[in-house]
């Protein structure tokens, strides 16, 4: 699949460094792209059962997330813009959702993303969902 991207991130001088937690401030998108919108993915696997525990299933949510946009024709790179939410959060398990991140996008730019602590999700013993917003070349 082409890395080629339409889109630039970037962290501006005067804010702190956000690549600890796996994620840039700034999506700066080409116009005339491709956008591609991943409805948020959880810790289920193909038959719907959820992986046990909060990062199984962050686990489980990013390879599901990567199966999505593949299915859109785009991979990892070229996610702009991630909107997770997380159920009971807390340092510990943003410090684990920030390590899976870091792994997952491992030397590609992180992109931007905006956590969203939650009450519960949609399944009991949903711990974890994440969306994309994916650009690709016209």
């Amino acid at each position: 699949m082409s890395k080629a991207v339409p889109f630039r991130l970037s962290n501006p001088a005067g804010l702190y460094d956000p690549a600890p937690n796996g994620y840039s401030h700034l999506a700066v998108v080409d116009a005339g792209s491709r956008m591609l919108l991943v409805a948020g993915q959880g810790g289920e696997n193909a038959a719907g059962e959820l992986a046990d525990g909060f990062e199984a299933q962050v686990r489980q949510a990013l390879a599901n997330l990567r199966l999505a946009l593949a299915a859109g024709g785009a991979d990892l790179a070229h996610v702009a813009k991630l909107t997770v939410l997380i159920v009971d959060h807390s340092e510990a398990r943003l410090r684990a959702f920030g390590a899976e991140l870091c792994a997952a996008w491992g030397a590609l730019p992180a992109p931007a993303c905006t956590l969203i602590p939650v009450p519960r999700l949609a399944l009991d013993g949903m711990l974890f969902e994440i969306e994309a917003t994916a650009f690709l070349p016209a």
